[in-house]
C-alpha cells in the first residue's frame, strides 16, 4: 500500500527506531509510547486490521499465530520478563489509527 505509513516503514522510505526484524515481521518503538516500553509488531503482509483477516485463508491464520508466539521473545528482549500486555485497536471505533494490522506491546508501568 502506497499510502500506508507501516508499509514505509517497512520498506524503508520511513524512519523508525526499529528493535526487531525478519522476513515476515517488523518490530518498533511506537511514537507516542503510551508505557515505558511501548513497541508495535507488524506484519510486512499489508492486512488493513483484524476485522479483515479471512479466516479461510492459511496464510492469515499462521500470520496470527506467529504474531502471537512471537510476542514473549520480543518482550523478553525488550526487559518485559516480568510481564507485559498487548493490545490491537481495530477499526476507527477501536482506536486503529493505522490501516495495518499490528500489535502493541506494553510494559514497565
Amino acid at each position: 500500500m502506497t499510502n500506508c505509513l507501516f508499509c514505509k516503514i517497512i520498506a524503508g522510505s520511513v524512519p523508525a527506531d526499529i528493535v526487531y526484524q525478519d522476513a515476515k515481521y517488523i518490530v518498533f518503538k511506537d511514537i507516542n509510547p503510551k508505557a515505558k516500553v511501548h513497541l508495535l509488531l507488524v506484519p510486512k503482509l499489508h492486512v488493513v486490521s483484524l476485522d479483515t483477516i479471512d479466516s479461510s485463508n492459511p496464510e492469515h491464520i499462521a500470520m496470527l499465530s506467529e504474531m502471537l508466539l512471537l510476542l514473549p521473545s520480543i518482550a523478553k528482549q525488550a526487559g518485559l520478563a516480568i510481564g507485559f500486555r498487548t493490545t490491537i485497536n481495530t477499526g476507527v471505533g477501536g482506536g486503529q489509527e493505522i490501516d495495518h494490522l499490528h500489535f502493541h506491546l506494553l510494559g514497565g508501568f
